[in-house]
């Protein structure tokens, strides 16, 4: 039913004003199709954010209505569209060094205690299962830096992977304003980040800390083509967006990944369910599989 407000043509059965139509039905069933290709579960408290960010989807595609939207990410024509759905309803919120206390964690109870055994031959594998726009995972590099400079010369690799597409290539470009470098201590930031030639007010990562990291776009909540064990797995403040059941699931894969007293880190509002018995609490938001200690 469409009436007029200050002379504007409005449905009332839409649940946001806006120029197109977005109904309860519509938000269902993009939530619906949201929740089976990633997980990510939208309670009904988010439909303005759904309609701000996918009202640009229909004015690039020319669509006149939210309802022809839903058609074509249901139909099987629509799975590059439901990629960009995907991309577009993502987000990414991170920053270089978020919870520093983890990266003092992973510094002191990780990274340093390993180093005789790197130096002698053995192999190390961390994960950033949901790295965003990459500061996540070259903080983690820089921090193996800072304990171990000449990293490259050793078995160490950093996985770093998220769903959105988009925004890998982002952090394989590895260019931030200098805003969002401000956490990063400045002797770092010269040693191992330089200046970008075409912005003043940005920098680019080095090669050297690049070097150490691989992105790969992977869904949580799909096949995960990794081979561990992993040292240490950062999974941060993604979860909160999954149901209980997704999160236990999701945490009960990581557990094999992760070598023996390997660690896992969580966002500060997550929490490893009981029934994941092999992952035992190691400080604010850590926790450790409990394994016999490789030698």
């Amino acid at each position: 039913m469409n009436v007029t407000v200050l002379g504007r043509r409005v449905d009332s059965d839409s649940l946001v004003e806006g120029e197109y139509s977005f109904t309860r039905e519509d938000f269902r069933t993009i939530a619906a199709l949201i929740y089976e290709q990633s997980g990510i579960a939208l309670a009904d408290t988010k439909a303005s954010l759904v309609y701000s960010r996918l009202a640009k989807r229909l004015r690039k595609l020319g669509l006149p209505a939210f309802s022809d939207y839903c058609a074509l990410v249901a139909s099987p024509e629509g799975a590059a569209e439901r990629s960009a759905m995907l991309n577009s309803l993502t987000t990414n919120v991170t920053r270089f060094y978020r919870e520093p206390h983890h990266f003092v964690h992973l510094r002191d109870e990780v990274l340093r205690p390993a180093i005789p055994f790197l130096k002698s031959g053995g192999r190390m594998r961390l994960w950033s299962a949901a790295c965003s726009s990459g500061q996540e995972p070259y903080s983690m590099a820089l921090t193996l830096l800072s304990v171990l400079p000449d990293a490259q010369r050793f078995d160490i690799k950093i996985l770093a992977t998220d769903i959105d597409s988009r925004i890998l290539d982002q952090a394989r470009d590895a260019v931030y304003p200098d805003d969002l470098v401000a956490p990063i201590p400045a002797a770092q930031r010269d040693r191992w980040m330089r200046r970008d030639p075409s912005d003043r007010y940005a920098w680019i990562m080095g090669e050297e800390v690049r070097s150490l990291v691989t992105f790969k776009e992977l869904n949580l909540i799909g096949d995960w083509p990794v081979r561990g064990p992993f040292d240490a797995i950062f999974c941060r403040n993604v979860m909160i967006y999954f149901d209980d059941p997704t999160q236990e699931r999701i945490c009960a894969r990581f557990a094999p990944l992760l070598a023996p007293d390997g660690r896992l880190y969580i966002g500060h509002s997550e929490r490893v369910s009981a029934k994941v018995s092999s992952l035992v609490s190691d400080g604010l938001t850590v926790y450790r599989r409990v394994e016999a200690s490789r030698s």
